[in-house]
């Protein structure tokens, strides 16, 4: 089996992680430091010890390029993988792959879950339905959605909460336009007819007893 002698380990210019392996006086390979790390000058390398090599730095650069996907957001294991499928990596490189941000706990489809709902709810209230939804075509497992559901307020009184903020842009609409009004809008944050219904209900016959007591004051006055 043919052998080469390593003449020299060189650090690439364009990326500081990684250096450029040059065996019998000839660039060979670039590896990762990483992965290089254990090689010395003067090392004798064969050639399954060379395909080794470069089916380790294949799952390093494909590990790195999921670290910097992850970087910039949250992410489930579903999208890791479809990210990682659009490079052309190998099923059996992108399971170890999966398989080591589990362990380092850098993917976590229930914890995403959780904060998903978290934000949502804190930010941009919507009801349950729309959450899973969105979860769904987030490619998270059922059980973990239902999880992440259970700590969602009680959508009665989250329903009460939006309705209220938004009536202020109803003020002056009679009682069709102002009902049609505010239910297209919580049935578009994703809460259910017989969630809406009583709170429409109950906000219109609101809005009707503060124009009277403001017609009788300015009657009055």
């Amino acid at each position: 089996m043919d052998k080469r002698r390593i003449t020299g380990i060189e650090q690439q210019k364009k990326n500081s992680d990684r250096v450029n392996i040059f065996l019998d006086d000839q660039f060979a390979l670039g590896l990762y430091k990483i992965v290089a790390f254990h090689l010395q000058i003067g090392d004798v390398l064969d050639e399954a010890a060379l395909k080794k090599l470069e089916a380790e730095d294949t799952k390093e650069d494909a590990y790195q390029k999921s670290l910097r996907f992850l970087s910039y957001r949250p992410r489930t294991e579903y999208e890791v993988r479809s990210r990682l499928g659009t490079y052309g990596f190998s099923d059996s490189v992108i399971e170890s792959v999966i398989e080591n941000l589990h362990e380092k706990e850098y993917l976590d489809d229930q914890k995403f879950a959780e904060e998903w709902v978290e934000n949502r709810t804190a930010l941009h209230p919507r009801g349950k339905r729309l959450l899973r939804i969105e979860l769904r075509k987030k490619h998270v497992d059922e059980e973990k959605i239902q999880n992440a559901l259970e700590t969602v307020p009680d959508e009665e009184n989250l329903v009460r909460s939006i309705a209220k903020k938004y009536c202020s842009r109803l003020k002056g609409l009679d009682k069709v336009s102002y009902k049609k009004r505010l239910y297209g809008f919580l049935a578009r944050r994703g809460f259910s007819y017989e969630d809406i219904k009583p709170i429409v209900d109950e906000l219109w016959e609101e809005n009707v007893s503060v124009n009277s007591k403001e017609n009788e004051v300015l009657k009055n006055a």
